[in-house]
């Protein structure tokens, strides 16, 4: 009787921890699930070290862009890309494919879907026609062609003439043409003389 008495004892105990063991899962499984319904998505999918991008337009190299560290964050509505240390970006026009333009800023992100960049902290642009163009902050819509800011912009020309646009400035994103909002700055007088012409 002894032994069919310890069989039924172990045979519970077996039951019981059994029973608890389920529990414990299927706690647990809900606990998960109630939490990943509020986790955010807002994460990077992609981290890439030492970046080193090229952007083709019918194999031709319309843009190189560089950067310490570049994180997409695509699992979201609104999917964009971010570089928080810095970017170094090489813009080439057809007209003039040998010589690149060139954005340099310690932060940029790029939105994929509005192809839409913007470029922030210590913004310097140079154009293929040499002419240098210093600001805070700079937006570049792809689509539209063309950049944009509200801060004041300094900018140095290659004949050594400056500018200054004190509330901004609107321009083609190839730099053909731009206007500057309540500027100033001194031209040789040659230049002022030829466009009196």
């Amino acid at each position: 009787m002894k032994f069919f008495r310890n069989i039924s004892y172990k045979k519970n105990i077996a039951y019981l921890f059994s029973c608890a063991i389920f529990f414990i899962i299927t706690s647990c499984e809900e606990d998960l699930t109630k939490n990943n319904g509020k986790q955010s998505k807002n994460f990077p999918s992609t981290i890439i070290n030492n970046a080193n991008i090229i952007q083709r337009d019918s194999g031709f190299v319309t843009l190189r862009a560089k950067a310490p560290i570049i994180e997409k964050y695509e699992l979201i509505d609104s999917p964009y890309t971010v570089a928080k240390k810095g970017i170094d970006i090489q813009f080439f026009d057809k007209k003039k494919p040998k010589i690149p333009g060139t954005i340099k800023a310690k932060y940029a992100r790029f939105l994929d879907y509005k192809k839409f960049y913007e470029a922030k902290g210590d913004v310097r642009i140079t154009t293929n026609d040499g002419d240098r163009f210093a600001m805070q902050s700079i937006y570049w819509d792809q689509i539209k062609k063309e950049m944009y800011t509200k801060d004041t912009v300094y900018v140095t020309r290659k004949d050594g003439s400056t500018l200054v646009g004190a509330n901004g400035m609107w321009a083609k994103d190839d730099f053909s043409k731009y206007v500057f909002y309540q500027n100033s700055g001194n031209f040789t007088s040659t230049k002022i003389s030829e466009k009196a012409k």
